[in-house]
C-alpha cells in the first residue's frame, strides 16, 4: 500500500504543478498516470509544439515546459506510479480513500485530485476507406517529431488550432504542404487564422477549403491523397504524410463510475475550490467543467492553487492556514 496526503490522478502539466502548490503547504503528493512518462498530452502528443500562453514565456516547447515543471517539484519528492490506470475508488472507515489500479497497485490518500486532462483519449479518425492500412506508414494522428516532415510532401486536414498551428510551423520546412478544410471558416484562434491566410497568399503552402480527403493511395506506404472538392471535383495530391487533426475523443474510463456528477464527459465542480460532490475529491484542468470553463494550461494552474488551499483544510480541519508569498517563505522541501 502506498500512503500519501494527496493522490493526483494525471501527471500532465496541471497535475505536476499541483505537487508544487501542495508542497508549499507541506502536503506530500503521489501521481498516478496511464502514460509511461510524466507530461500528459504535452509529452505523448505534441512534445515539440510551441506553447505561447504560459506567463513569462513568449514561447516554450511542450516538452521543455514539462522539464521545467519536473525541476520545480523536485524539492517536494513526489511519488509516481506510471503506466497504470485508476480503476476503483473506496473510502475506508478512517475517511481516507483507497484507489486501486488495473495492475492491482493500491494507493491510500486523504485527498484525491483528478487532473486527468481529457481522460483516456483517442484521436477522431476521418471516415476514409482503408486508412488503417497507412497508420504508421504515412498517416499520423499526432505530431510528435516535426523534424520527420522536413523536405516531405505533407497534407494536413482540419480547421482547429492544432491543424492551423502545425500548418504554420511546417510552412517552409516541408517540400510541399497542403491544408485541407471542409469549410471556409476556421475554429482556431483569430491570429492563427490570419497567419494561415497570409502564408497561403504568399504561396508558403496551398490552402484548399470546401473540400475533404476522400481517399488514400500507395503500395507499402502512403503516396497519394485524394481530395473531393465541392466545386472542382476530385484532386490528387502527392503525399508522404497525411496528418488528420480533428481533435480527440475523451473517455473518462472507470472514473465515470465513481459517483461523480458527469456532464458531457467532464466532471462538474464547485468553482470555490474545484471540489466535486464527494468530499475530499477534486477535479482540476481539462477534465472538469463549470460555467465559463476555458481549457487552458494556465487556467488549470489557477484551479490547482485554489484546490490545494481547500485540500489543506480538508486534511487539517483543526489547523489554521495562513497564506504567505513564496518571496517571504521561500521553497522548503518535504
Amino acid at each position: 500500500m502506498i500512503h500519501t496526503d494527496i493522490l493526483i490522478i494525471g501527471a500532465g502539466p496541471v497535475g505536476l504543478f499541483t505537487v508544487f502548490e501542495a508542497g508549499l503547504l507541506q502536503m506530500h503528493c503521489h501521481l498516478l498516470d496511464i502514460l509511461p512518462q510524466p507530461g500528459g498530452q504535452l509529452s505523448e502528443i505534441y512534445p515539440k509544439k510551441p506553447i505561447y500562453d504560459i506567463p513569462g514565456y513568449p514561447s516554450i516547447l511542450a516538452s521543455e515546459l514539462v522539464d521545467k515543471l519536473m525541476k520545480q517539484i523536485e524539492p517536494f519528492r513526489p511519488g509516481f506510479t506510471l503506466g497504470e490506470r485508476a480503476e476503483t475508488l473506496f473510502r475506508g472507515d478512517d475517511g481516507k480513500f483507497v484507489i486501486t489500479t488495473h495492475k492491482g497497485t493500491r494507493i491510500k490518500a486523504g485527498v484525491v485530485a483528478i487532473a486527468g486532462g481529457l481522460g483516456c483519449f483517442e484521436p477522431r479518425k476521418p471516415p476514409i476507406p482503408g486508412i488503417e492500412k497507412y497508420e504508421d506508414h504515412g498517416v499520423d494522428y499526432f505530431v510528435k517529431n516535426p523534424e520527420v516532415y522536413s523536405g516531405k510532401n505533407i497534407v494536413i486536414a482540419g480547421g482547429g488550432d492544432s491543424a492551423l498551428d502545425w500548418a504554420i510551423f511546417l510552412a517552409g520546412k516541408a517540400k510541399t504542404l497542403n491544408l485541407i478544410h471542409r469549410r471556409t471558416e476556421f475554429r482556431g484562434a483569430p491570429d492563427s487564422v490570419a497567419k494561415v491566410m497570409e502564408l497561403a497568399k504568399s504561396d508558403q503552402f496551398r490552402l484548399i477549403t470546401e473540400a475533404q480527403v476522400s481517399g488514400l493511395a500507395g503500395d507499402n506506404r502512403l503516396e497519394e491523397v485524394i481530395v473531393k472538392h465541392d466545386r472542382e471535383g476530385e484532386i490528387s495530391i502527392d503525399a508522404d504524410y497525411f496528418i488528420p487533426l480533428f481533435g480527440l475523443t475523451p473517455k473518462l474510463g472507470p472514473i465515470a463510475n465513481w459517483g461523480l456528477q458527469i456532464e458531457q464527459q467532464a466532471i462538474r465542480v464547485n468553482t470555490l475550490d474545484y471540489s466535486t460532490e464527494v468530499p475530499g475529491v477534486y477535479a482540476i484542468g481539462d477534465i472538469n467543467t463549470y460555467p465559463g470553463k476555458l481549457k487552458l494550461i494556465l487556467c488549470g494552474f489557477h484551479e490547482a492553487t485554489l484546490m490545494c488551499q481547500s485540500a489543506f483544510k480538508h486534511l487539517n480541519p483543526d489547523k489554521k492556514l495562513s497564506f504567505k508569498y513564496t518571496t517571504v517563505t521561500g521553497i522548503k522541501g518535504m
